[in-house]
């Protein structure tokens, strides 16, 4: 019975895992765009002709915000996957990752 306690424990983490690095990536970088696209505002068509809209700093800090979020995931992934390579192994001891020894 406890074979499959510990099977089971594996597995939620294994789910929790793909769920946040393989979908949450990619949805954060979803939410960037968007971000992007409502800091910049909607531009209006008429007669005249094409008149920009509003700006929205929040928007596109937020955009830009989310990238760096994306851009960190994906280079301490990089990270962990070239550690690993050299024998070594990520450390989340002090704040930022560290690479030591195994």
């Amino acid at each position: 019975m406890h074979n499959l306690g510990f099977a089971l424990d594996g597995a939620w983490r294994v789910l929790l895992a793909g769920l946040l690095l393989g979908a949450g990536l990619p949805v954060l970088f979803a939410l960037g765009i968007r971000s992007l696209a409502w800091g910049a505002g909607e531009a209006s068509v008429d007669a005249t002709g094409v008149t920009p809209g509003t700006r929205r700093p929040l928007g596109t800090f937020v955009g830009y915000l989310l990238f760096a979020v994306v851009i960190a995931g994906v280079l301490l992934g990089l990270t962990f996957i070239v550690a690993t390579g050299f024998g070594n192994k990520l450390s989340f001891e002090h704040i930022y990752p560290t690479i030591v020894p195994k």
